[in-house]
């Protein structure tokens, strides 16, 4: 994933502004706009964005598994 625009990237796959983002990350919403527009943004923004993304995509899977779960439980019983 390229780093600078990380944060375009997860607002697109969360279907999120950046403020949005911003806040999630624990940011100033105009911070993190200055940061995308100059293509800074920080070692640890980055890192947190991952987070975000990789936490999301934990929370989707493991609402399949419970689907599954719950599937199967009905058909055995």
């Amino acid at each position: 994933m390229n780093n600078e625009n990380i944060a375009k990237i997860a607002c697109k796959k969360l279907s999120i502004t950046q403020k949005e983002l911003a806040q999630r990350i624990g940011m100033n919403p105009d911070s993190l706009n200055n940061a995308i527009n100059k293509n800074k943004i920080s070692k640890m923004t980055q890192n947190s964005i991952r987070l975000i993304l990789e936490n999301e995509s934990l929370k989707n899977e493991l609402k399949k598994y419970e689907a599954f779960k719950s599937t199967l439980r009905e058909t055995l019983l």
